[in-house]
């Protein structure tokens, strides 16, 4: 639902207080003074103080001093003195974040909701970029999100900064690609970038869809809730993993042509879950994942959702996935999920379970194409409304590399960083001698060779070097033997598809 249609739903249903969590203050308050339908419309900040909106010459106005000052404080005491200074009123506060520091106005916006609810038909609108709901006030206040612009928004955006700056041409198909590119900025910032993307050449071109790709590493990077990863690694990097990767590029052709496939029939892909034995490639498979795809990947760090204050960690998860969709199309990987939503059920999880219950939520009716790459180590610790089918479009489990896939990890290793020394490699003797290895055990054992010959000055990397690595090395299956064999047998049982052929 729309900001504006919400704001009017809950104005008309008599809800006291309203809490807007945005830095488009300027935008927030066009669309509270749209929705006001005849009702008054005051506003105050710490840098402007109070004043009144005057719909006939659409300006504020400062209205002639009632007191010493006009400070919050007084300007609430005044309205709950007097009724009709509430009647009818919505009372804008902006840096809310501020104002509820101090106790006296926590109790006065209180008695404010108290006396809004006795019929009043009256609002106090709490703006703030960050969300802090003190709990005297919880039951009063009505969260609110505010609205990511849309494509055809953003299109007008873009049309009116090229007319206004007089921009030369610009073709229908890069006007769509810069629009769909500038999805997840808020205006300001999409006129930020226009005018830096023509700062140089007085133009709109292709080259600079570079700089939104920067803008919105850097929108993301300030948000705090989600992180962009860049995308080295790619399908080719991944040694094995053969029914993996033939189900993500199946994937990856729905996802490159979203609108063929959806008037197709088919479904919106909502993502996999890859779970397994630590060091075999699951994070890997998340970074090539958004490779194939060609869209971002952001990464969700749930314990960065956690905040002090009553609320707050429900508005960051709302924060994280609202902005998720925004950019989408991309794929969000949530890391070590097991981690993630432990303890759910259990006494003192109240907030962990909220936000568990959040993120189902939207997994199961999400419609926006954000494709979710989550990983596990340990399967049995995650709550089985997880593995519910609706939630993920599929489970894969992933174990200890065969004979096969250790040799393709050793030969993607020693590529990387001696290829001349390929040639006389036995790959074969190094894949029969390391059953039990990890991929990270084995990337391991070429780093170690290849310093160890560095170090020895030799001119060239050898098998004996890469054998001797092997010797000194304790395999994932030593260390961890009798972890391994209880997740195998638990994937087993579950009949999870095996990430291998």
């Amino acid at each position: 639902m729309a900001l504006r249609d919400s704001i009017e739903k809950y104005l008309d249903a008599g809800y006291p207080m309203f809490y807007i969590n945005t830095y488009e203050e300027a935008k927030t308050e066009d669309i509270l003074k749209k929705a006001a339908d005849r009702r008054r419309v005051a506003v105050w900040s710490v840098a402007g103080g109070y004043s009144v909106y005057d719909t006939k010459n659409d300006e504020y106005i400062v209205p002639p001093s009632r007191g010493d000052n006009y400070g919050l404080q007084n300007i609430l005491n005044v309205m709950l003195a007097d009724a009709n200074e509430l009647k009818r009123l919505i009372f804008i506060i902006k840096d809310a974040h501020i104002a509820l520091e101090n106790e006296q106005i926590k109790a006065a916006l209180k008695e404010a909701a108290i006396k809004i609810n006795g019929g009043l038909d009256s609002c106090v609108v709490l703006i703030s970029p960050v969300t802090k709901i003190p709990v005297e006030l919880e039951k009063y206040i009505t969260i609110l999100e505010s609205d990511y612009l849309g494509f055809e928004e953003i299109k007008g955006i873009v049309k009116r900064f090229i007319n206004d700056n007089k921009i030369g041409p610009v073709s229908n198909a890069l006007l769509d690609e810069i629009s769909v590119a500038l999805k997840g900025l808020s205006e300001y910032e999409i006129n930020n970038f226009l005018a830096l993307a023509c700062a140089d050449d007085g133009e709109l071109t292709k080259k600079d869809l570079r700089l939104i790709f920067d803008q919105k590493k850097q929108m993301i990077m300030k948000s705090g809730t989600l992180e962009m990863i860049a995308l080295k690694e790619c399908i080719d990097d991944i040694g094995g993993l053969e029914n993996l990767k033939e189900w993500l590029k199946k994937k990856s052709k729905i996802v490159k042509n979203i609108n063929e496939a959806e008037k197709f029939g088919v479904d919106m892909p909502k993502g996999v879950l890859i779970a397994g034995i630590p060091g075999c490639g699951k994070s890997l498979c998340a970074k090539a994942t958004a490779h194939l795809f060609e869209i971002p990947l952001l990464r969700l760090d749930i314990g960065k959702l956690m905040g002090k204050y009553l609320g707050e960690s429900e508005a960051n998860m709302r924060k994280a996935i609202g902005l998720a969709e925004a950019i989408s199309p991309c794929v969000l990987w949530v890391d070590e999920l097991e981690k993630a939503f432990a303890g759910i059920g259990g006494d003192g999880h109240e907030v962990t379970a909220r936000l568990f219950g959040s993120f189902l939520t939207w997994m199961q009716e999400k419609t926006n194409p954000v494709f979710v790459v989550a990983t596990a180590n340990d399967i049995t610790k995650l709550p089985p409304e997880l593995l519910r089918k609706g939630r993920f479009d599929e489970i894969f489990y992933v174990g200890l590399p065969k004979i096969n896939e250790r040799k393709k990890i050793f030969e993607i290793h020693i590529s990387k960083r001696r290829k001349q020394d390929l040639k006389n490699i036995n790959l074969n003797q190094l894949a029969e001698k390391t059953n039990g290895y990890s991929g990270a055990d084995i990337e391991g054992v070429v780093k170690e060779a290849v310093e160890s010959a560095f170090a020895s000055d030799k001119s060239s990397l050898t098998n004996e070097d890469i054998l001797d690595a092997i010797s000194h090395t304790n395999s994932l299956s030593v260390i961890m033997k009798d972890s391994i064999e209880k997740m195998r047998k638990e994937y087993e049982n579950k009949k999870l598809k095996n990430a291998s052929a």
